[in-house]
């Protein structure tokens, strides 16, 4: 079972069944899928979920379902850590990155949580860096990579191998490393 993660307002945990109905309309919402090719079908979100699962099984660590300790909410998204699925000039590399629900957006939620993810993999799981990318145009998802102390490499950016044309193809590197 998966390390469970708390902070002050959130706990990252394990999926549970009852997380899929709410993370499938996540990923049917055009507006949180701004920044990728397409919205997700429930098949392909429930597949996701999996392939979560299994990152898990091999890792240790990987993208934690998000819900609120004081109980208005048991699932908002996922946050977490994943080894860089496809291959380019800065990997292999683990990244930390984030998907919420609009309700929550705004809040603090995603830099709450990706903190306490970092925290875990520069610890438990002795990362001695992690990354973040994200399509150069979203800015949202920049602010909080900044907010986490990252540093942006425009040496890094690249075009990411499994995004469309522009404006979603080209994307930016940010990247952190541990303290000594």
């Amino acid at each position: 079972m998966p390390t469970e993660l708390r902070t002050e307002r959130l706990l990252l945990r394990e999926w549970r069944d009852d997380d899929l109905e709410p993370f499938a309309a996540l990923n049917a919402d055009p507006q949180v899928m701004e920044y990728f090719p397409s919205v997700q079908t429930r098949e392909q979100s429930d597949a996701f979920v999996q392939r979560i699962a299994g990152h898990f099984d091999r890792h240790g660590y990987g993208l934690w379902a998000v819900e609120l300790l004081d109980g208005s909410a048991p699932f908002v998204g996922f946050v977490g850590l994943q080894v860089v699925p496809f291959e380019t000039h800065f990997t292999p590399a683990v990244e930390v990155g984030w998907r919420l629900a609009q309700h929550a957006w705004g809040r603090g939620y995603a830099t709450e949580a990706a903190r306490a993810a970092m925290e875990f993999g520069f610890g438990e799981a002795g990362l001695a860096e992690i990354v973040s990318i994200t399509a150069a145009v979203n800015e949202r998802s920049q602010r909080v990579m900044r907010k986490l102390g990252m540093h942006r490499d425009p040496a890094g950016d690249f075009d990411h191998p499994r995004m469309p044309e522009p404006p979603l193809r080209h994307h930016v590197l940010y990247r952190l490393v541990a303290s000594s």
